[in-house]
């Protein structure tokens, strides 16, 4: 037996309809703890929810009803065929559905089982991480632009491992600039190998986190999974393969033209980058925000932009990402007013043009 759970109209317009479901079994899973997914349903589909003894009653505008109520028979679709879906990403599922009428439960549910990551199941967490999803199925050149923590790098390693497990590629390149964070790391002692894998432990994390160990060392014995610095490109031709270029906020324009210049027959090559944490001696010369300008309109190339409503870690990350994004606007803001007064005050200074006299 549910209890009774007052309706929230707050946010409701139109409400001209009312609809009652008859409760299936394990629809409880699909309210979440504390009845949190249902209250995304209702912000994001503007309905009011009610839950009853034996039934739930759905009130809004007809079309925000049809919607609700195509969820709760996607969500009893799928636990009757034993898909199940993590707590975690059905809250995500739920915003993507809300926000994009195009987009069922249902529909992203099967998407991610098609796609076969490994050993997790992955799903897009808002509308821009579908969106870089599809157009890396869709496009042979993704770039992924936005802060930390959205989900750029771990998705196109998700997808690289799809590719690779559904034979649409024979190998994985993982590519990273070695360059450091702001500090001198200084001499460090071992094979080439040894004193590169620093830079790329984030990729060597994602791989571990989505296929068993035995597998991934299996793969990077036999260079079926390639990790190695992107001055390792240099000359080579990438064919059959699935190429990914992480923090390319920190490539030079040189490096970033040699790279999206090895793309090969049957290949797919992803773009990561922050340019809000260039790491170069000078911000300007990043490749990332140069190829951003040289190749937003080339046919084939798709760029997609995240922001701190994508960010998928820890809560605090968002706030802490729009924090620093509010300084700088503060500091640009600063900088760009006396420029703004020193220009008015010049303006104003020059001689104005004399207009020519009449002729008699």
């Amino acid at each position: 037996m549910f209890r009774y759970r007052r309706k929230r109209l707050g946010g409701v317009k139109n409400a001209s309809m009312k609809k009652n479901i008859e409760i299936v079994p394990n629809i409880q899973k699909l309210f979440g703890t504390g009845d949190a997914n249902l209250l995304v349903m209702e912000q994001g589909l503007s309905v009011g929810i009610d839950l009853k003894t034996d039934s739930v009653l759905i009130e809004g505008a007809p079309r925000d009803v049809a919607r609700a109520e195509q969820i709760f028979t996607d969500f009893d679709y799928l636990n009757r065929i034993g898909q199940e879906i993590q707590t975690a990403d059905l809250s995500s599922m739920l915003k993507v559905v809300a926000e994009d009428d195009s987009v069922t439960l249902r529909g992203l549910a099967e998407a991610g089982k098609q796609r076969q990551f490994g050993k997790r199941q992955v799903q897009p967490k808002s509308m821009n991480q579908r969106r870089y999803i599809d157009a890396i199925e869709k496009y042979d050149m993704v770039f992924g632009i936005g802060p930390a923590g959205t989900g750029k790098t771990y998705l196109a390693v998700a997808m690289a491992i799809s590719a690779l497990n559904n034979k649409k590629c024979s190998r994985i390149i993982l590519a990273r600039p070695a360059v450091e964070a702001g500090e001198r790391l200084g001499f460090l002692p071992g094979t080439l190998q040894e004193k590169v894998d620093p830079y790329l432990r984030p990729l060597y994390d994602a791989l571990y986190d989505l296929m068993d160990q035995e597998k991934v060392d299996r793969f990077l014995e036999k260079n079926v999974i390639e990790i190695a610095p992107i001055a390792f490109m240099r000359g080579r031709t990438l064919n059959d393969s699935f190429i990914i270029l992480d923090e390319a906020q920190n490539t030079t324009s040189e490096q970033m033209k040699m790279f999206v210049t090895r793309l090969g027959f049957n290949s797919k090559a992803v773009i990561t980058g922050d340019v809000t944490q260039i790491d170069l001696p000078n911000a300007r010369r990043s490749g990332l925000v140069e190829a951003a300008d040289i190749l937003k309109n080339v046919e084939g190339v798709s760029f997609n932009y995240f922001s701190e409503e994508d960010v998928v870690r820890h809560h605090l990350v968002q706030r802490i990402i729009r924090a620093y994004d509010e300084k700088t606007r503060s500091q640009q803001m600063a900088l760009e007013l006396p420029r703004a007064v020193a220009d008015q005050q010049v303006h104003e200074n020059d001689p104005q043009p004399q207009e020519p006299p009449l002729q008699q």
